[in-house]
């Protein structure tokens, strides 16, 4: 049997059932005692970022062969323990690289520009022309790009195709750029790295206060990277002329009055690698890698 514990595309869904059992259940992963009542007769597991694949329902999962990961990010799955008892981790690499990388795209042009929230004002008389006549163009700036992986990189392509000048701080890769030099010359940073000890609140009152003034922030990559409130704070000295956050520290966010009136601001609910697009490739991309583990293993 293949459990899966949250929202799956239908077309990989289907791949699923052609071969194996499958128990289906979009919300099954606000019910931790059903799971953990299904682990031991998974063959495999297949989540996005919400399941804790840890603890008490790693060790229940005896006959599993694989975790399909309906995403990229694995800090919610304990890879290391996965490994130590056969079980392979299945994360859809690159499936969503572009609706992350348009969102980057489009929340920075959005950001730059501050002319887009004036419907309301328009529509009620009014006619905000002079303060809104001071928004920048996105040709001619400067893209930090913290983490350069496959989604950095296809970021890194459309900013160059918009006229940016790149800058990636990744010490994976040659010629990375020092983070510090990066944050003081980048007129838009993007954060592209996972959530790990040496990640978590990396982007603090300190390294904030390095950014270029009047610079952009946008992290779609985890909570607990940026501190929340020191953005905010930021954000309402003008430090900095705009932020998008795709995801929190706590998901899903309770209320968060530091953000109450912050200007410039977007906040989204973890949902930049979400098309209807990128649903499709990551069910495909995680049914396939399943369904090949699961051969092998007879």
């Amino acid at each position: 049997m293949i459990v899966v514990t949250e929202f799956m595309d239908e077309g990989g869904l289907a791949r699923l059932r052609e071969a194996h059992e499958v128990t289906y259940d979009p919300k099954l992963v606000d019910d931790p005692a059903r799971v953990l009542a299904l682990a031991p007769q998974a063959k495999a597991l297949v989540v996005r970022n919400r399941t804790q694949v840890r603890g008490e329902l790693l060790g229940a999962l005896g006959n599993c062969k694989a975790v399909g990961r309906l995403g990229v990010g694995l800090d919610n799955i304990d890879v290391e323990g996965c490994g130590a008892r056969g079980i392979e981790v299945i994360p859809a690499t690159g499936a969503n690289a572009r609706s992350v990388a348009e969102y980057v795209i489009a929340a920075a042009m959005l950001l730059l520009r501050g002319a887009y929230s004036s419907t309301a004002a328009v529509a009620s008389g009014q006619w905000p022309r002079d303060p809104l006549s001071n928004g920048r163009e996105i040709s001619g700036k400067v893209l930090g790009l913290v983490g350069y992986g496959a989604i950095g990189r296809l970021t890194g392509e459309l900013a160059d195709a918009l006229g940016m000048t790149l800058l990636a701080h990744d010490p994976a890769i040659a010629g990375s750029v020092p983070l510090d030099n990066l944050l003081a010359n980048s007129d838009v940073v993007s954060v592209h790295v996972p959530l790990t000890e040496s990640t978590r609140n990396l982007f603090d009152a300190s390294r904030i206060g390095r950014m270029k003034r009047g610079a952009v922030l946008i992290n779609t990559s985890r909570g607990g990277i940026v501190d929340e409130v020191a953005l905010a704070t930021a954000l309402r000295s003008g430090a900095l002329g705009g932020a998008a956050l795709d995801v929190f520290a706590q998901e899903p966010l309770r209320a968060a009055p530091h953000f109450d009136g912050v200007p410039n601001l977007l906040l989204t609910p973890h949902v930049a690698g979400l098309t209807s697009e990128s649903i499709v490739r990551v069910g495909d991309v995680v049914a396939t890698g399943v369904l090949r583990v699961l051969a092998r293993h007879g």
